[in-house]
C-alpha cells in the first residue's frame, strides 16, 4: 500500500490507523532518513493504541515502554547500534516475541535479526512534490487494509 501524506497531520493519522489495527506480536519496520517524520507517525500510531502519554524517540536508551495502551508498546530506535549484539544486551527477544506490539526505527540496521512476517513502513521525502510531500510504503500484513 501506498499513502500520500501532505503534512506532518496526514504522517499522524496514517500512524493512528495502523496502530488502531495491531495486534499483539506485531513488528512494524519504520524506516526512512532523518526529518522524514518517523516520530510524528510513531506518535500517531502510539495513539491507535490508546497510549496518552507523550512519546519520544529512544535514541538514547535504545527501546522505550509504553504500557497504557490496549496493547503494550516497544519502541526501538536503533540508529546508535554499533553491533547487533547490543540488541540481545536489551533482551530483544522478550519484546519481539512478548505481548505487545513492536516498532523499530532505523530497522535496517538489524534486519539479521527480524523474523519473517514483519511490516515495513518506509517513509520518503519527494521535494519536487513540496517540502511536507511524503510517499509512505507499507508492505505486509497490513498493506491491503485500506485507507
Amino acid at each position: 500500500m501506498i499513502m500520500e501524506s501532505f503534512g506532518p497531520g496526514d504522517t499522524y493519522s496514517l500512524g493512528q490507523r495502523l496502530g488502531s489495527r495491531a495486534k499483539a506480536g506485531d513488528i512494524f519496520c519504520l524506516d526512512g532518513d532523518l526529518g522524514v517524520g518517523k516520530t510524528v507517525f510513531t506518535k500517531g500510531f502510539a495513539a491507535g493504541l490508546g497510549i496518552e502519554e507523550p512519546v519520544n524517540s529512544p535514541t538514547f536508551t535504545i527501546v522505550q515502554q509504553y504500557e497504557d495502551g490496549r496493547l503494550p508498546l516497544y519502541h526501538f530506535d536503533v540508529y546508535r547500534i554499533g553491533d547487533v549484539s547490543e540488541m540481545d544486551e536489551v533482551g530483544y527477544e522478550d519484546y519481539f516475541f512478548g505481548d505487545g506490539v513492536t516498532l523499530i526505527e532505523w530497522s535496517e540496521r538489524i534486519q539479521e535479526l527480524l523474523p519473517p512476517g514483519v511490516i515495513t513502513v518506509t517513509i520518503e521525502k519527494d521535494l519536487e512534490k513540496g517540502f511536507d510531500y511524503r510517499k509512505i510504503t507499507v508492505e505486509g500484513a497490513y498493506e491491503d487494509s485500506g485507507n
